[in-house]
């Protein structure tokens, strides 16, 4: 889960996502607004996992989103370690960097090593599907009353499955059983256990489903992968650069956007505890380099494989779009990658407004507004926003997911440098 918390109400996304071929393959794909149990990472569950596992036409609901978090990586699979999607950033001064955008050929060893691990996987994924029945037959209530060891003793059985993306998720799903405050808490549980069967079976089924899809389930589950072509070189508008920690590492997000391709692109770094990640790229700033993707449906995550130039200043600015068109890109997101939890938007002309104790920004020429983020209100970032707006609109980058909008970087209406919000 994220600093938005987790997923709810289906319905408040129009695109719900549905496609024929990931209906055919097995349930993976999200079946549109009015299912029973939307997501909390995306995702849902209809019966209990032993039932599902019975009966392969069961359907899942998808993902669901209240309005509209920080972008859902994928966990690390140990310390210094990048995150499941795939390696860590390579420096641009390595002079092997470029070698990474080709897939390396695959040895006899490596490709045992691989079927063995994916066993593993497959061993622990069915484990979580029976757990999961088991909880749902006790009942959500009882859950929360277990207390911690439960859900520890299921996230290192996945450890030991070598599947740490499933092990990170039940964690999460520990930690929201463990708090259980609000009405609601029945409710967010049970989404959160949709979206980890949905994983738990896609993983399963992985056969039957699209490659693109399947890559993303690879990288949901933990299993590591290298950026795949073609490269993109372009002038690349930097827009906004965090950092986020646990007990394991630092990770470093930096939002990129190609004047020339329109894509946005997302490159992580990592450090040790203590120790900040060595790429950094100003925010404001445009550099012109090569990116190439990493696999997997609609996934921003790209490698930096060549830089042609340091950072230099720009009047760049990303296309913005309205509240509702930033819902409903957060929609379509959901089709390619179900476990989704946020998208970079770029909105257009909105106002910063006090919505009770909370903020919103409303846009300035249609009756529509998206929340802020829970997280981003305790911030300085909010602040600087509002100081900018004065009242008028301006245009602003940032995350977002269903709880709410992250803002990470905002430019006024007139001519003026972009104002970092992280």
């Amino acid at each position: 889960m994220t600093d938005q918390g987790v997923r709810r109400a289906v319905t408040r996304v129009p695109a719900q996502a549905c496609d024929a071929a990931s209906d055919s393959a097995g349930e993976v794909a999200p079946c549109g607004p009015g299912e029973s149990s939307p997501g909390t990472a995306e995702g849902g569950v209809s019966a209990p996992a032993s039932a599902a596992s019975d009966a392969p036409s069961q359907p899942v609901p998808g993902r669901g989103a209240p309005l509209l978090g920080t972008a859902g990586e994928p966990v690390p699979d140990g310390p210094g370690e990048p995150s499941s999607d795939g390696p860590g950033e390579p420096s641009s001064d390595e002079p092997e960097a470029a070698a990474l955008a080709s897939p390396p050929t695959v040895s006899p060893a490596a490709r045992r090593r691989a079927e063995r691990r994916a066993e593993r996987v497959t061993a622990g994924a069915a484990e979580l599907e029976r757990r999961l029945a088991d909880l749902l037959r006790g009942g959500l209530i009882s859950a929360g009353q277990s207390g911690p060891a439960l859900w520890e003793e299921t996230a290192a059985r996945m450890v030991d499955a070598q599947a740490p993306g499933l092990a990170n998720r039940v964690r999460d799903l520990g930690a929201l059983a463990s708090a259980g405050v609000g009405a609601d808490a029945p409710v967010r549980l049970l989404e959160e256990c949709a979206l980890l069967h949905l994983l738990a079976r896609a993983w399963l089924r992985r056969d039957r489903l699209p490659e693109p899809l399947a890559a993303t389930v690879r990288s949901r589950v933990g299993l590591t992968a290298s950026p795949e072509g073609p490269a993109i070189r372009d002038d690349w508008l930097v827009l906004a650069q965090y950092d986020t920690s646990d007990s394991r590492l630092i990770t470093r997000r930096i939002w990129l956007h190609g004047t020339v391709s329109g894509r946005t692109a997302l490159l992580l770094s990592y450090g040790a505890p203590g120790r900040a990640p060595d790429l950094t790229l100003p925010a404001g700033l445009a550099v012109d380099a090569e990116l190439t993707p990493y696999p997997g449906a609609g996934q921003p995550r790209t490698a930096l494989t060549g830089r042609f130039g340091a950072p230099a200043p720009t009047t760049v600015r990303p296309p913005g779009t309205t509240t509702s068109g930033a819902l409903a890109r957060y929609g379509a997101a959901l089709r390619d990658d179900p476990w989704r939890e946020s998208v970079p938007v770029t909105l257009d002309r909105v106002v910063p407004v006090p919505d009770g104790d909370g903020w919103q920004l409303a846009d300035a020429d249609e009756d529509q507004a998206v929340p802020v983020g829970a997280a981003a209100r305790s911030r300085p970032g909010l602040w600087r926003l509002v100081a900018l707006s004065g009242g008028a609109p301006v245009r602003v980058f940032g995350e977002c997911g269903p709880r709410g909008f992250t803002p990470l970087a905002a430019w006024p209406q007139g001519p003026g440098e972009a104002v970092p919000l992280c």
